[in-house]
C-alpha cells in the first residue's frame, strides 16, 4: 500500500497539497517488480507510472529486434504520452532493477491531472519532450534490416519478401530489371537469382533461401528442447490460439509455422467480423498481438520448418522435421489450415510465381501499380484482395463462377467493394487459359452464352 509520505520526495507530487497526496494514495496501485520483470508490453492498455523506487528501461520494437530506447530512473513518470493520445501502450517497460511504482488507470490519471493545474503544465510539458525524442529516435533507427535485390517474376525473391513482410521485418526490395542501376556495386553482375544482405553486413549465401534469411536474422529455426508437452503445427490463428491457452495453464508448448504466424489471415488487410474488433483489424496485426500473447505465456515457435512425420511411441509422440530434427510430445495438435484450391485453366501452373498467383500477399502491392488485375473467386479474401489492390491497381475485375457475391461474400465487404469505383464484378465467368513467355501477359475467360474473350 502507498502512504502519502511516500509521494512527498517524488518531484510530480510536490505541488499537491497534504490532503491531495492522501486520497493519491488511497487510489494508485502500489506495483513491485524484480529486475529483468515485464511491467507493461507494447500494445497493452496504458496506465500512467510513477517510480518509487529502482530503475526501468524502455524498449520499443524495431526491425523484429528489441532496443532499449531510455531508462527512467527514481522520481520518474511515465504513460502519459498513450493515455492523453488514446492509444494503447506505445512502448514496453522492464525493471533494470527491482523496482517499486506507483500505478494510476486512465480515470484516476484525469483526476490528478484535474487536482492541480501545475501538475498538468509538468506532465503536458515532458510529453511534447518525449514525443520529439521519439520521433527523433524512430526516424534515426527505423532502418531496413534486410536489402534483397531479385525480380518480381523470381520466385526465391518472391518467397523471401513475403517472408519478411509477414513477419514485420522491415526490408528494402531493388527490382533488378526495372530498376538496374539502383543494384548495389557490390553485387555480382552476372547475379542469375535473387541476392540478400542483413543488417548491411552478412550477405546471405548462395542461392538465398527463405530459411537461410530467418537463421541470418536470428530467428529461431531449430527446437529448444528434445520434449515438450504440446507441439502444435501450424501457426495460424487457430494455432496461435492453442498455443497460447496451452502455455498459459503452465504446459511446455512448440509451436511450428512453415512461413509466418498469421497464416491466411495474416495476408488479411483488414478484418472486421473478427470479434473483439469492431473497428476491425488488419491480419498481420492481429497474428502479431497472438503471437506476443503466445511467447509471453512461455512458448516456444521455430520458423520456416515443416513437419514430415509424426510416429506413434509408448505413451507419446515423435515429431519428425524437414532435416532430419526430432522432438517428442505428449500430445500434437494439427492445426494446418486450408490449401488454395488449383485453377483448372491451360498455362497458368507454368506462370505461378511470374503473374499468377495463389493468395497474393500485400507484398505484390508494389508489383500492381497501374495494372489490370484478375481476381478468381468470390469468397472473402477474394473481396479483401480486391479493396487493398484496388488502392494500387488501375482495375480490379473479380470474377465468379456464380450470379454473383451474395452467397459466398460477407455483406459488409460488399457494400464496401461497391464504393470503389476500379472494382467490377463478373459473374458466370471462368477463366479458360492464361498466356505469357517469362511472365503473364493475357487471360482467355469465357462467360456463360457468350464466346471467350482474350483480355
Amino acid at each position: 500500500m502507498i502512504h502519502a509520505d511516500e509521494l512527498k520526495g517524488l518531484s510530480i507530487f510536490e505541488c499537491l497539497t497534504d490532503a491531495q497526496r492522501q486520497r493519491l494514495a488511497q487510489m494508485a496501485a502500489d506495483i513491485r517488480v524484480q529486475a529483468g520483470e515485464w511491467i507493461i508490453r507494447e500494445g497493452d492498455p496504458a496506465y500512467f507510472f510513477v517510480l518509487i523506487e529502482g530503475a526501468v528501461d524502455v524498449i520499443k520494437a524495431f526491425g523484429g529486434t528489441d532496443r532499449v530506447v531510455n531508462t527512467y530512473p527514481r522520481g520518474d513518470f511515465f504513460g502519459e504520452v498513450p493515455i492523453l493520445l488514446g492509444s494503447p501502450a506505445i512502448a514496453s517497460l522492464r525493471a533494470k532493477e527491482a523496482a517499486r511504482m506507483v500505478r494510476l488507470d486512465k480515470q484516476q490519471f484525469k483526476e490528478l491531472i484535474d487536482m492541480s493545474q501545475e501538475c498538468s503544465a509538468v506532465i503536458m510539458r515532458t510529453m511534447t519532450q518525449r514525443v520529439t525524442r521519439l520521433q527523433e529516435y524512430i526516424r534515426d533507427n527505423n532502418e531496413s534490416r534486410v536489402l534483397v535485390v531479385g525480380s518480381q517474376y523470381d520466385t526465391d525473391c518472391r518467397d523471401i519478401r513475403t517472408f519478411l513482410s509477414m513477419n514485420r521485418i522491415p526490408y528494402e526490395w531493388v527490382d533488378k530489371e526495372r530498376d538496374p542501376e539502383r543494384v548495389p556495386s557490390c553485387m555480382p553482375p552476372d547475379l542469375s537469382g535473387p541476392a540478400v544482405v542483413v543488417d548491411r553486413a552478412f550477405c546471405v549465401g548462395q542461392p538465398p533461401t527463405v530459411r537461410k534469411v530467418a537463421e541470418a536474422l536470428g530467428i529461431r529455426t531449430r527446437p529448444n528442447k528434445e520434449n515438450y508437452d504440446v507441439v502444435v503445427i501450424g501457426g495460424g490463428p487457430a494455432g496461435l490460439a492453442a498455443a497460447v491457452y496451452g502455455a498459459s495453464e503452465g504446459l511446455c508448448v512448440l509451436l511450428i509455422e512453415k512461413a509466418a504466424a498469421g497464416g491466411q489471415a495474416g495476408t488479411s488487410s483488414r478484418i472486421e467480423n473478427y470479434l473483439g474488433f469492431p473497428g476491425g483489424i488488419s491480419g498481420d496485426e492481429l497474428s502479431e498481438r497472438a503471437l506476443k500473447q503466445a511467447t509471453r505465456f512461455g512458448a516456444e515457435m521455430v520458423m520456416t520448418r515443416e513437419v514430415v512425420n509424426i510416429q506413434p511411441m509408448e505413451g507419446e509422440y515423435c515429431v519428425e522435421f524437414d532435416g532430419g530434427d526430432r522432438v517428442k510430445t505428449k500430445t500434437v495438435v494439427l492445426a494446418t489450415g486450408v490449401d488454395w484450391n488449383r485453377l483448372d485453366a491451360e498455362g497458368v501452373d507454368r506462370l505461378i510465381g511470374r503473374g499468377v498467383l495463389y493468395g497474393a500477399a500485400r507484398t505484390e502491392s508494389l508489383t500492381v501499380i497501374g495494372k489490370d488485375i484478375f481476381i478468381v473467386g468470390g469468397g472473402n479474401s477474394a473481396g479483401q484482395a480486391a479493396m487493398f489492390f484496388s488502392n494500387y491497381a488501375a482495375t480490379v475485375t473479380v470474377l465468379v463462377r456464380g450470379a454473383g457475391l451474395e452467397s459466398s461474400m460477407s455483406a459488409y465487404l460488399i457494400e464496401q467493394m461497391k464504393q470503389k469505383g476500379n472494382i467490377s464484378v463478373e459473374p458466370y465467368t471462368v477463366v479458360v487459359s492464361a498466356g505469357g513467355e517469362d511472365h503473364l501477359e493475357t487471360i482467355c475467360t469465357s462467360t456463360r452464352g457468350a464466346a471467350p474473350v482474350m483480355r
